[in-house]
């Protein structure tokens, strides 16, 4: 019982968190706005503050929804590919998913100059490219851990792939037009303003469906813990399941990917913040846990990004490793502790 008051306990903490996070993110931006008319602008329409409201409505509040859903789905990606590689380094940036994503990228926007011009088409042609170029480096990942059981050589090919895929989008920049390269530097940077509140529902329900079929992976992944062998046993689809948690990692990495750029270590560090919070590898906490730390992350980062300047923004990627590079480094030394007094 008191286990459960507990985790009880941390969820309404971490929710609360999350809601205050989502208000700050609206109520602080670069352009310096009163929290009281911030507040107000939010609920209320008012002629004579215009141009807040525009600020209020158009840029911070979808800033701060794509930065939630971002942060989740990446979160949860990471944590996906922990559990079926079994390996604490796996995640969509270090295998190589998120540079195939932008590799997809590279070649709509390298030729098309600014795929945003073409309106609805051009977010589909993003997000499509995106999405085949995550699954090509997933594919290829898959047939490797068919050959190659040690993970981390898995993980050094992830890190070749992705080379590979950097290397190809650096060709392609060379015979790109000046408009497509400008274009595909900015969405490089990282950043949680490219999703208007046209294309949000897009965003918004990719998303979430992504999220939804990872809730539904949560037996399959408590099994996967226990070796492919056990979960057989427990008549869990191998082949099934692992298509498809690669393909809900695919869409997930790819979604935030094409919309955001290129957001590092939220999918490497979250699932060990997590892990490290609820002190349990079931996934009937630790799916929850981390889409909640996914969001919560993104947001603090996000506010970040505007905290310490004045009228500027700093790229997110600035920050993004600041939070993620001490969890990783601490959970590194920590397991070679463990090896050593093993």
């Amino acid at each position: 019982m008191r286990f459960t008051l507990n985790r009880l306990t941390l969820y309404s903490l971490l929710c609360l968190l999350l809601v205050t996070l989502f208000i700050v993110n609206i109520l602080f931006g670069s352009v310096s706005i009163p929290i009281k008319e911030a507040w107000r602008l939010i609920w209320e329409t008012d002629p004579a503050l215009e141009k807040w409201q525009v600020i209020i409505r158009t840029t911070r509040i979808p800033q701060t929804v794509t930065a939630l859903f971002a942060g989740m789905s990446l979160a949860v990606s990471g944590l996906l590919l922990q559990t079926l590689f079994k390996n604490p380094l796996a995640s969509p940036s270090i295998m190589g998913i998120t540079s195939g994503a932008g590799l997809g990228v590279a070649f709509v926007t390298l030729f098309t100059g600014s795929a945003s011009a073409f309106g609805f088409y051009g977010h589909m042609a993003v997000i499509s490219g995106a999405m085949l170029g995550a699954m090509g480096v997933l594919g290829i990942i898959l047939v490797c851990s068919n050959w190659i059981k040690n993970n981390v050589m898995l993980l050094i090919i992830g890190i070749m792939v992705s080379y590979l895929a950097n290397s190809i989008i650096s060709l392609l920049s060379f015979y790109a037009s000046a408009e497509g390269i400008v274009s595909y530097v900015m969405w490089g940077m990282g950043n949680f303003t490219a999703v208007s509140r046209a294309s949000m529902p897009y965003f918004i329900g990719f998303s979430l469906f992504g999220l939804i079929i990872s809730i539904f992976l949560i037996k399959p992944l408590n099994a996967f813990l226990l070796g492919e062998r056990y979960a057989q046993n427990l008549g869990i689809p191998i082949l099934r399941s692992r298509f498809i948690m690669l393909l809900t990692t695919g869409l997930l990495t790819a979604i935030a990917t094409a919309f955001c750029g290129p957001i590092s270590f939220i999918g490497l560090a979250v699932p060990h913040i997590s892990r490290l919070l609820s002190r349990s590898s079931n996934h009937n906490h630790l799916l929850p846990l981390t889409i909640l730390l996914g969001g919560i992350v993104t947001l603090f980062c996000n506010f970040c990004t505007v905290a310490f300047t004045s009228g500027t923004v700093i790229p997110i990627n600035v920050i993004t490793p600041l939070m993620g590079a001490p969890v990783i480094l601490y959970v590194i030394i920590n397991q070679k502790r463990s090896t050593d007094f093993s």
